[in-house]
């Protein structure tokens, strides 16, 4: 089983992705052939989301800068026929334009260090009308979710450099969050159509995961701080299977009780958005 999905903001974040691949790439078949399109996942990491892509595309393309990541990837998904994964860098991809009918990235752009050219590259290996989905940390966080941070960014000066404390918010190895509007602009510039922006994981995720989740996951995972090549010591865990655990019906009560609760308020730890490439 995977473990991951008792944690709110994965869990938020996968069914976010679930939720509008079978808005936007619906299975369509003729006779015994899937006539979906190809689709990149980009930043597959150890492959969590990929069995369910691969159901709405004829072919799926996973890739990532991180060799250990893909190899567990390989290994997880080995019995899905229409996915290969490869090495790949967001900021330079190897493929042909408009190679791709869909994208799909969570939880990668906050890595990459040039946020905006990854935005460029997806356009560019984009087809025209092709569906990008994407998720990442937002910059606008709730307070409940890293108080510390939250108080550094009020009394920090904006020429300061993002980097503050490594902990909740900027756990992860995030050395920077992505702010709504300066997002909402790259992606503008590189030529997409915003189809929805919406936040992902409010006040009471936050206080049910603020800090502990990045200190375990600094301890237990591996590639805790997702980057090329971690050797980084420590017990070294990754997901069995992609099987849901039995008590993931208590994480989705909690999702949708801090929809219910703070819904209404514009800070989130995380931003859901589907582009469409004009």
């Amino acid at each position: 089983m995977n473990f991951k999905f008792l944690f709110p903001t994965f869990r938020n974040r996968y069914q976010f992705v679930k939720k509008r691949l079978a808005k936007y790439a619906p299975i369509r078949t003729e006779g015994a052939e899937r006539v979906s399109g190809h689709a990149l996942n980009l930043g597959t990491g150890e492959g969590d989301y990929d069995r369910m892509i691969a159901g709405h595309c004829t072919q799926l393309v996973g890739c990532d800068v991180n060799e250990e990541d893909l190899a567990h990837a390989r290994s997880l998904n080995a019995n899905v026929p229409n996915l290969r994964y490869e090495p790949a860098n967001a900021l330079d991809l190897s493929y042909s334009d408009a190679s791709f009918d869909l994208i799909v990235s969570c939880e990668v752009i906050e890595h990459v260090g040039q946020p905006q050219k990854m935005v460029q590259e997806m356009a560019r290996v984009l087809r025209q009308g092709g569906i990008a989905i994407m998720t990442f940390p937002s910059r606008e966080f709730p307070i409940t979710y890293d108080p510390v941070n939250r108080f550094w960014q009020w009394v920090r000066k904006p020429s300061d450099r993002e980097n503050l404390i490594s902990q909740g918010a900027y756990a992860f190895g995030h050395d920077y969050l992505i702010g709504s509007a300066e997002f909402k602009k790259w992606a503008e510039d590189a030529g997409f159509e915003i189809l929805e922006f919406q936040g992902l994981s409010r006040h009471l995720t936050g206080i049910l995961e603020v800090y502990w989740t990045g200190i375990v996951q600094s301890i237990f995972k591996k590639n805790s701080r997702n980057v090329t090549s971690d050797s980084k010591g420590g017990v070294k865990i990754r997901p069995a299977s992609t099987g849901e655990p039995w008590l993931v019906f208590v994480t989705d009560f909690l999702i949708w009780l801090d929809g219910v609760l703070f819904g209404w308020t514009n800070r989130s730890i995380g931003k859901g958005v589907v582009l469409k490439r004009r």
